[in-house]
Protein backbone atom coordinates (compact mmCIF):
# COMPACT_ATOMS: atom_id res chain seq x y z
CA UNK A 1 0.00 0.00 0.00
CA UNK A 2 0.98 3.96 -0.60
CA UNK A 3 2.40 5.74 2.35
CA UNK A 4 1.02 9.41 2.71
CA UNK A 5 4.12 11.66 3.30
CA UNK A 6 1.77 14.56 4.94
CA UNK A 7 2.55 14.90 8.78
CA UNK A 8 -1.11 15.39 10.13
CA UNK A 9 -2.23 18.36 11.14
CA UNK A 10 -4.79 20.06 13.48
CA UNK A 11 -6.88 20.83 10.36
CA UNK A 12 -6.42 17.61 8.44
CA UNK A 13 -8.65 14.72 8.65
CA UNK A 14 -8.10 11.27 7.11
CA UNK A 15 -10.93 8.80 6.69
CA UNK A 16 -10.85 5.23 5.08
CA UNK A 17 -14.24 6.08 3.41
CA UNK A 18 -16.87 8.23 2.98
CA UNK A 19 -19.82 8.14 5.35
CA UNK A 20 -22.34 11.20 4.82
CA UNK A 21 -21.88 11.45 9.36
CA UNK A 22 -18.31 13.31 7.85
CA UNK A 23 -20.20 16.03 6.70
CA UNK A 24 -20.76 17.35 10.44
CA UNK A 25 -16.56 17.79 10.10
CA UNK A 26 -16.56 19.70 7.04
CA UNK A 27 -19.14 21.84 9.17
CA UNK A 28 -16.77 21.64 12.29
CA UNK A 29 -14.56 23.05 9.28
CA UNK A 30 -16.23 25.61 8.35
CA UNK A 31 -17.16 27.02 11.56
CA UNK A 32 -13.44 26.86 12.68
CA UNK A 33 -10.51 27.82 10.46
CA UNK A 34 -11.06 25.71 7.85
CA UNK A 35 -9.33 22.79 6.62
CA UNK A 36 -8.64 19.42 4.79
CA UNK A 37 -10.66 16.44 4.89
CA UNK A 38 -9.14 12.93 3.14
CA UNK A 39 -11.05 10.18 2.03
CA UNK A 40 -9.39 7.07 0.92
CA UNK A 41 -6.21 6.66 3.36
CA UNK A 42 -6.60 5.21 6.59
CA UNK A 43 -5.23 6.37 10.66
CA UNK A 44 -1.78 5.03 9.37
CA UNK A 45 -1.72 7.92 6.23
CA UNK A 46 -1.66 4.90 4.02
CA UNK A 47 -3.38 5.27 1.04
CA UNK A 48 -6.15 2.77 0.50
CA UNK A 49 -7.96 3.99 -2.24
CA UNK A 50 -11.77 4.34 -2.70
CA UNK A 51 -14.20 2.90 -5.01
CA UNK A 52 -15.90 4.95 -7.70
CA UNK A 53 -13.82 8.20 -7.05
CA UNK A 54 -15.20 10.06 -10.00
CA UNK A 55 -19.09 9.72 -8.84
CA UNK A 56 -18.38 10.47 -5.19
CA UNK A 57 -16.04 13.86 -6.92
CA UNK A 58 -19.78 14.82 -7.85
CA UNK A 59 -21.89 13.65 -5.08
CA UNK A 60 -20.36 14.95 -1.88
CA UNK A 61 -19.93 18.47 -2.98
CA UNK A 62 -23.71 18.43 -3.87
CA UNK A 63 -24.62 16.98 -0.41
CA UNK A 64 -22.40 19.49 1.52
CA UNK A 65 -24.44 22.38 -1.06
CA UNK A 66 -27.33 20.61 0.19
CA UNK A 67 -27.18 19.82 3.99
CA UNK A 68 -24.46 22.64 4.78
CA UNK A 69 -25.48 25.72 2.16
CA UNK A 70 -21.48 26.01 1.39
CA UNK A 71 -19.03 25.29 -1.10
CA UNK A 72 -15.88 22.69 -1.01
CA UNK A 73 -13.42 21.80 -3.54
CA UNK A 74 -13.62 17.99 -4.00
CA UNK A 75 -10.35 16.59 -5.55
CA UNK A 76 -9.41 13.09 -7.24
CA UNK A 77 -6.13 12.27 -6.34
CA UNK A 78 -4.06 8.91 -7.14
CA UNK A 79 -0.99 7.73 -5.46
CA UNK A 80 2.42 7.71 -6.90
CA UNK A 81 1.90 3.77 -8.43
CA UNK A 82 -1.20 5.30 -9.97
CA UNK A 83 -3.61 2.79 -8.93
CA UNK A 84 -5.51 4.15 -5.83
CA UNK A 85 -7.71 6.89 -5.99
CA UNK A 86 -8.29 8.78 -3.31
CA UNK A 87 -10.20 12.02 -2.56
CA UNK A 88 -9.38 15.43 -0.70
CA UNK A 89 -11.78 17.43 0.30
CA UNK A 90 -10.74 21.26 0.68
CA UNK A 91 -12.99 23.44 3.11
CA UNK A 92 -12.80 27.42 3.98
CA UNK A 93 -13.34 29.20 7.53
CA UNK A 94 -16.89 30.52 6.90
CA UNK A 95 -17.77 34.31 8.22
CA UNK A 96 -21.23 32.98 9.38
CA UNK A 97 -22.45 29.66 10.92
CA UNK A 98 -22.74 26.85 9.32
CA UNK A 99 -25.14 24.15 10.77
CA UNK A 100 -25.59 20.85 9.97
CA UNK A 101 -29.64 19.86 10.18
CA UNK A 102 -29.39 22.18 13.29
CA UNK A 103 -26.50 21.25 14.84
CA UNK A 104 -23.19 23.43 14.81
CA UNK A 105 -20.25 21.69 15.00
CA UNK A 106 -16.85 23.18 15.57
CA UNK A 107 -13.32 21.47 15.01
CA UNK A 108 -11.17 22.33 18.11
CA UNK A 109 -7.85 21.11 18.28
CA UNK A 110 -7.81 17.94 16.89
CA UNK A 111 -11.49 16.76 17.86
CA UNK A 112 -14.74 17.65 16.48
CA UNK A 113 -17.08 19.01 19.21
CA UNK A 114 -20.93 20.06 19.13
CA UNK A 115 -21.80 23.91 20.35
CA UNK A 116 -24.51 23.64 22.92
CA UNK A 117 -25.48 26.33 25.29
CA UNK A 118 -23.61 29.40 26.53
CA UNK A 119 -20.97 27.84 23.97
CA UNK A 120 -23.33 27.90 21.11
CA UNK A 121 -24.56 31.57 22.04
CA UNK A 122 -21.38 32.68 22.15
CA UNK A 123 -20.25 31.90 18.52
CA UNK A 124 -23.29 32.43 16.81
CA UNK A 125 -22.98 36.00 18.20
CA UNK A 126 -18.86 36.58 16.97
CA UNK A 127 -19.99 34.97 14.13
CA UNK A 128 -22.88 37.93 13.56
CA UNK A 129 -20.56 40.73 14.48
CA UNK A 130 -22.23 40.95 17.77
CA UNK A 131 -21.16 40.66 21.88
CA UNK A 132 -22.86 38.95 24.72
CA UNK A 133 -22.40 42.37 26.74
CA UNK A 134 -24.25 44.68 23.32
CA UNK A 135 -27.57 41.74 23.42
CA UNK A 136 -30.83 44.12 24.56
CA UNK A 137 -32.68 43.28 27.20
CA UNK A 138 -36.35 43.80 27.50
CA UNK A 139 -38.48 44.81 30.49
CA UNK A 140 -35.99 47.12 32.05
CA UNK A 141 -35.78 50.99 31.79
CA UNK A 142 -33.42 53.80 32.94
CA UNK A 143 -35.67 54.83 35.45
CA UNK A 144 -34.58 51.27 37.23
CA UNK A 145 -30.78 52.20 37.08
CA UNK A 146 -28.63 52.69 40.26
CA UNK A 147 -27.94 56.63 40.97
CA UNK A 148 -25.22 56.05 43.07
CA UNK A 149 -23.84 54.34 40.03
CA UNK A 150 -24.41 57.01 37.76
CA UNK A 151 -23.04 59.57 40.12
CA UNK A 152 -20.09 57.64 40.40
CA UNK A 153 -19.41 57.42 36.80
CA UNK A 154 -19.85 61.12 35.76
CA UNK A 155 -17.90 61.89 38.99
CA UNK A 156 -14.83 59.56 37.30
CA UNK A 157 -15.30 60.73 34.09
CA UNK A 158 -15.29 64.32 34.52
CA UNK A 159 -12.07 63.68 36.63
CA UNK A 160 -10.79 61.39 32.91
CA UNK A 161 -11.85 64.19 30.42
CA UNK A 162 -13.01 61.08 28.23
CA UNK A 163 -16.67 62.60 28.37
CA UNK A 164 -17.77 65.92 27.04
CA UNK A 165 -18.91 67.69 29.82
CA UNK A 166 -22.05 68.47 28.00
CA UNK A 167 -22.73 64.82 27.39
CA UNK A 168 -22.10 64.51 31.87
CA UNK A 169 -24.53 67.19 32.37
CA UNK A 170 -27.04 66.21 30.23
CA UNK A 171 -29.55 63.30 30.54
CA UNK A 172 -29.25 59.64 31.30
CA UNK A 173 -30.54 58.72 28.19
CA UNK A 174 -28.40 61.12 26.21
CA UNK A 175 -25.45 59.48 28.48
CA UNK A 176 -26.47 55.82 27.83
CA UNK A 177 -26.60 57.06 24.27
CA UNK A 178 -23.10 58.19 24.49
CA UNK A 179 -21.50 55.67 25.39
CA UNK A 180 -23.64 53.14 23.24
CA UNK A 181 -25.50 51.02 25.85
CA UNK A 182 -28.84 51.74 24.22
CA UNK A 183 -29.52 49.39 21.42
CA UNK A 184 -30.20 51.35 18.15
CA UNK A 185 -32.66 49.22 16.44
CA UNK A 186 -34.84 48.37 19.66
CA UNK A 187 -33.91 50.89 21.94
CA UNK A 188 -33.34 48.92 25.31
CA UNK A 189 -30.80 48.78 27.48
CA UNK A 190 -28.09 46.59 26.65
CA UNK A 191 -26.41 44.02 28.90
CA UNK A 192 -23.47 46.52 29.56
CA UNK A 193 -26.07 48.78 31.07
CA UNK A 194 -27.54 46.59 33.60
CA UNK A 195 -24.15 45.01 34.60
CA UNK A 196 -22.28 48.44 35.08
CA UNK A 197 -25.51 50.46 36.56
CA UNK A 198 -28.19 48.04 37.71
CA UNK A 199 -28.42 48.05 41.35
CA UNK A 200 -28.90 44.44 41.39
CA UNK A 201 -27.76 43.01 37.79
CA UNK A 202 -28.09 39.52 39.61
CA UNK A 203 -31.48 39.51 38.75
CA UNK A 204 -30.87 39.58 34.91
CA UNK A 205 -27.24 37.92 34.73
CA UNK A 206 -26.43 35.30 37.29
CA UNK A 207 -23.16 35.10 39.48
CA UNK A 208 -22.31 39.04 38.04
CA UNK A 209 -21.03 39.38 41.37
CA UNK A 210 -17.28 38.82 43.07
CA UNK A 211 -16.06 36.55 45.76
CA UNK A 212 -12.96 37.16 47.86
CA UNK A 213 -11.53 34.65 50.39
CA UNK A 214 -8.25 34.46 53.06
CA UNK A 215 -6.58 31.36 53.27
CA UNK A 216 -4.55 30.15 55.74
CA UNK A 217 -2.14 27.86 54.29
CA UNK A 218 -3.94 26.16 51.38
CA UNK A 219 -7.58 26.13 49.45
CA UNK A 220 -9.41 24.05 52.78
CA UNK A 221 -8.23 26.67 55.12
CA UNK A 222 -10.63 29.23 54.36
CA UNK A 223 -10.21 31.86 57.59
CA UNK A 224 -13.11 34.50 56.10
CA UNK A 225 -14.56 35.57 52.69
CA UNK A 226 -16.87 37.98 51.63
CA UNK A 227 -19.18 38.62 48.57
CA UNK A 228 -19.18 41.60 46.56
CA UNK A 229 -22.84 42.72 44.80
CA UNK A 230 -24.13 45.48 43.04
CA UNK A 231 -23.56 47.33 39.76
CA UNK A 232 -19.75 46.67 38.09
CA UNK A 233 -19.27 50.53 38.91
CA UNK A 234 -19.61 49.31 42.95
CA UNK A 235 -18.44 46.36 42.46
CA UNK A 236 -14.65 47.78 41.60
CA UNK A 237 -14.74 50.23 44.46
CA UNK A 238 -16.10 47.58 46.77
CA UNK A 239 -13.80 44.75 46.11
CA UNK A 240 -10.79 47.12 46.15
CA UNK A 241 -11.44 48.80 49.49
CA UNK A 242 -11.64 45.30 50.99
CA UNK A 243 -8.45 43.78 49.55
CA UNK A 244 -6.82 47.01 50.69
CA UNK A 245 -8.39 47.65 53.88
CA UNK A 246 -9.39 44.08 55.28
CA UNK A 247 -7.37 41.28 53.12
CA UNK A 248 -4.27 42.54 52.73
CA UNK A 249 -3.96 43.92 55.62
CA UNK A 250 -4.78 40.57 57.36
CA UNK A 251 -1.89 38.76 54.95
CA UNK A 252 0.58 41.52 56.14
CA UNK A 253 -0.08 40.65 59.81
CA UNK A 254 -0.97 37.00 59.92
CA UNK A 255 2.42 35.37 60.96
CA UNK A 256 1.74 31.45 59.69
CA UNK A 257 4.53 28.73 60.11
CA UNK A 258 6.44 28.93 56.97
CA UNK A 259 6.66 32.88 56.89
CA UNK A 260 9.84 34.82 56.68
CA UNK A 261 9.17 38.11 56.15
CA UNK A 262 6.08 40.68 55.63
CA UNK A 263 4.79 40.02 52.46
CA UNK A 264 3.21 42.75 50.43
CA UNK A 265 0.75 43.28 47.37
CA UNK A 266 1.43 46.12 44.91
CA UNK A 267 -1.96 48.15 45.13
CA UNK A 268 -1.76 49.07 41.13
CA UNK A 269 -1.22 45.84 40.20
CA UNK A 270 -3.93 44.28 41.96
CA UNK A 271 -6.39 47.15 40.67
CA UNK A 272 -5.37 46.80 37.41
CA UNK A 273 -6.28 43.02 37.48
CA UNK A 274 -9.55 43.18 39.44
CA UNK A 275 -10.40 45.67 36.36
CA UNK A 276 -9.22 43.49 34.08
CA UNK A 277 -11.61 40.72 35.87
CA UNK A 278 -14.33 42.79 35.54
CA UNK A 279 -13.90 44.06 31.89
CA UNK A 280 -13.17 40.57 30.58
CA UNK A 281 -15.17 38.49 32.42
CA UNK A 282 -17.75 35.99 30.33
CA UNK A 283 -20.58 36.81 32.35
CA UNK A 284 -22.79 34.50 29.91
CA UNK A 285 -20.98 31.83 31.45
CA UNK A 286 -23.00 32.67 35.35
CA UNK A 287 -19.88 32.53 37.64
CA UNK A 288 -18.87 35.28 39.83
CA UNK A 289 -14.78 36.03 39.62
CA UNK A 290 -13.28 34.97 42.68
CA UNK A 291 -10.32 36.23 44.14
CA UNK A 292 -7.75 34.29 46.82
CA UNK A 293 -5.83 35.90 49.37
CA UNK A 294 -2.86 33.80 50.90
CA UNK A 295 -0.66 34.84 53.68
CA UNK A 296 2.49 34.87 50.68
CA UNK A 297 0.38 35.35 47.44
CA UNK A 298 -2.82 36.46 46.04
CA UNK A 299 -4.87 35.09 42.61
CA UNK A 300 -7.03 36.58 40.56
CA UNK A 301 -9.35 34.31 38.97
CA UNK A 302 -11.80 35.44 35.90
CA UNK A 303 -14.50 32.79 33.98
CA UNK A 304 -13.57 33.10 30.40
CA UNK A 305 -11.46 32.82 27.60
CA UNK A 306 -8.96 34.73 26.09
CA UNK A 307 -8.99 35.83 22.56
CA UNK A 308 -7.55 33.12 19.92
CA UNK A 309 -5.23 36.16 18.38
CA UNK A 310 -3.80 36.90 21.29
CA UNK A 311 -1.78 33.47 23.21
CA UNK A 312 -1.34 33.72 26.84
CA UNK A 313 2.13 34.28 26.80
CA UNK A 314 1.84 37.57 24.74
CA UNK A 315 -0.20 39.34 27.43
CA UNK A 316 2.96 40.67 29.48
CA UNK A 317 4.13 42.35 26.36
CA UNK A 318 2.73 45.23 24.08
CA UNK A 319 -0.54 43.94 22.72
CA UNK A 320 -3.67 45.64 20.76
CA UNK A 321 -7.01 46.15 22.92
CA UNK A 322 -8.96 43.27 22.54
CA UNK A 323 -11.67 43.54 24.85
CA UNK A 324 -13.91 40.35 25.15
CA UNK A 325 -16.94 42.92 26.39
CA UNK A 326 -16.29 45.93 24.23
CA UNK A 327 -19.24 48.32 25.81
CA UNK A 328 -18.31 47.11 29.16
CA UNK A 329 -15.09 48.31 28.46
CA UNK A 330 -15.45 51.31 26.31
CA UNK A 331 -17.74 52.79 29.76
CA UNK A 332 -14.29 51.75 32.38
CA UNK A 333 -12.19 53.66 29.94
CA UNK A 334 -14.40 56.70 29.29
CA UNK A 335 -14.37 56.56 33.44
CA UNK A 336 -11.23 56.49 33.26
CA UNK A 337 -11.26 52.93 35.08
CA UNK A 338 -9.19 51.33 32.59
CA UNK A 339 -6.96 51.72 29.26
CA UNK A 340 -8.19 50.94 26.26
CA UNK A 341 -5.75 50.00 23.96
CA UNK A 342 -3.85 46.95 25.89
CA UNK A 343 -1.74 48.74 28.57
CA UNK A 344 -3.33 47.10 31.32
CA UNK A 345 -0.26 44.91 31.51
CA UNK A 346 2.47 47.02 31.06
CA UNK A 347 0.79 49.27 33.96
CA UNK A 348 0.77 45.50 35.92
CA UNK A 349 4.82 45.30 35.42
CA UNK A 350 5.59 48.85 36.06
CA UNK A 351 3.89 48.67 39.49
CA UNK A 352 5.36 45.24 40.50
CA UNK A 353 8.84 46.40 39.21
CA UNK A 354 8.62 49.75 41.39
CA UNK A 355 7.56 47.54 44.40
CA UNK A 356 11.02 45.13 43.74
CA UNK A 357 8.70 42.16 42.77
CA UNK A 358 8.20 39.95 39.79
CA UNK A 359 5.40 40.05 37.47
CA UNK A 360 1.97 37.77 37.81
CA UNK A 361 2.31 34.26 36.89
CA UNK A 362 -0.07 34.10 34.39
CA UNK A 363 -1.99 30.14 33.35
CA UNK A 364 -4.95 29.54 31.54
CA UNK A 365 -7.65 27.10 34.23
CA UNK A 366 -10.87 27.36 33.07
CA UNK A 367 -10.52 30.84 32.84
CA UNK A 368 -7.76 33.24 33.61
CA UNK A 369 -5.45 33.09 36.82
CA UNK A 370 -3.41 35.68 37.90
CA UNK A 371 -0.93 35.15 40.69
CA UNK A 372 0.90 37.76 42.42
CA UNK A 373 3.57 36.90 45.19
CA UNK A 374 4.36 38.69 48.27
CA UNK A 375 8.34 38.25 47.62
CA UNK A 376 10.42 37.22 44.63
CA UNK A 377 12.34 34.75 46.34
CA UNK A 378 8.85 32.35 46.69
CA UNK A 379 8.03 33.14 43.46
CA UNK A 380 11.10 32.00 41.44
CA UNK A 381 11.13 28.80 43.66
CA UNK A 382 7.89 28.22 42.51
CA UNK A 383 8.92 28.76 38.74
CA UNK A 384 11.34 26.24 39.48
CA UNK A 385 14.57 28.17 39.82
CA UNK A 386 17.42 26.93 41.52
CA UNK A 387 18.98 28.64 44.27
CA UNK A 388 22.11 30.45 42.34
CA UNK A 389 19.48 31.48 39.08
CA UNK A 390 17.32 33.10 41.80
CA UNK A 391 19.81 34.95 43.40
CA UNK A 392 20.90 36.38 39.82
CA UNK A 393 17.37 37.35 39.16
CA UNK A 394 16.83 39.12 42.81
CA UNK A 395 19.82 40.80 42.05
CA UNK A 396 18.46 42.57 38.96
CA UNK A 397 15.25 42.83 40.21
CA UNK A 398 17.45 45.24 43.26
CA UNK A 399 19.70 46.62 40.30
CA UNK A 400 17.93 46.47 37.40
CA UNK A 401 20.60 44.57 35.53
CA UNK A 402 23.58 42.17 35.14
CA UNK A 403 26.68 40.85 33.65
CA UNK A 404 28.94 37.82 33.60
CA UNK A 405 31.27 39.35 35.65
CA UNK A 406 28.82 40.93 38.05
CA UNK A 407 27.47 37.11 38.51
CA UNK A 408 31.18 35.30 39.16
CA UNK A 409 31.56 38.05 41.61
CA UNK A 410 27.72 37.59 43.32
CA UNK A 411 28.45 33.87 43.36
CA UNK A 412 32.15 33.41 43.45
CA UNK A 413 32.12 31.23 40.48
CA UNK A 414 34.30 30.82 37.35
CA UNK A 415 33.34 32.81 34.07
CA UNK A 416 32.28 29.52 32.05
CA UNK A 417 29.79 28.71 35.33
CA UNK A 418 28.47 32.14 34.98
CA UNK A 419 27.83 32.00 31.27
CA UNK A 420 26.13 28.61 32.03
CA UNK A 421 23.85 30.55 34.91
CA UNK A 422 22.47 33.07 32.48
CA UNK A 423 21.48 30.63 30.38
CA UNK A 424 19.16 29.30 32.59
CA UNK A 425 18.03 32.54 33.93
CA UNK A 426 16.00 33.60 29.85
CA UNK A 427 12.68 32.63 31.53
CA UNK A 428 12.75 35.36 33.27
CA UNK A 429 15.89 37.61 31.59
CA UNK A 430 16.84 39.36 28.28
CA UNK A 431 20.42 39.76 26.99
CA UNK A 432 20.86 43.34 26.49
CA UNK A 433 23.98 44.76 23.65
CA UNK A 434 26.44 43.34 21.48
CA UNK A 435 28.56 39.90 22.65
CA UNK A 436 31.46 40.76 24.97
CA UNK A 437 32.35 43.46 27.38
CA UNK A 438 28.82 45.14 26.47
CA UNK A 439 26.53 42.37 27.61
CA UNK A 440 24.43 42.66 30.08
CA UNK A 441 20.88 41.29 31.28
CA UNK A 442 17.62 42.86 32.22
CA UNK A 443 14.21 41.72 33.44
CA UNK A 444 12.54 40.72 29.75
CA UNK A 445 9.08 42.23 30.59
CA UNK A 446 11.13 45.76 31.39
CA UNK A 447 13.38 45.36 28.31
CA UNK A 448 10.11 44.89 25.73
Amino acid sequence: MGMMKTIEKQDVEYKSSWRDEYLKWICGYANAYGGRLYVGINDNKEIVGVDDAKKLSEDIPNKIQNILGIVADVNILTDSAGSKDYLEIIVESYPYPVNYKGEYHYRSGSTKQELKGSALNKFILERTGKHWDGIPIPKVSIDDLSLIALKRFRKEAARSKRVDEGVLNDSTEHLLQDLHLIDDSTGLLKNAAILLFHPDPERYVTGAHIKIGFFRGDDDDLAFHDEVHGSLMEQIDKAMDLLTSKYINYAISYEGVSRRETPTFPEGAMRESLLNCVAHKAYAIGVPIQISVYPDHIVFWNPGELPKQLPIEKLLQKHPSLPYNPDIANTLFRSGDIEMWGRGYRKIIKSVLEQKQLPPRIEYINGLMLTYYADAQTQLKMEGADEKVAQIIEYVIANESINNTEVQKLLKVSKPTATRLLKQTEFWLEMQGAHGRGTHYELKWKAS
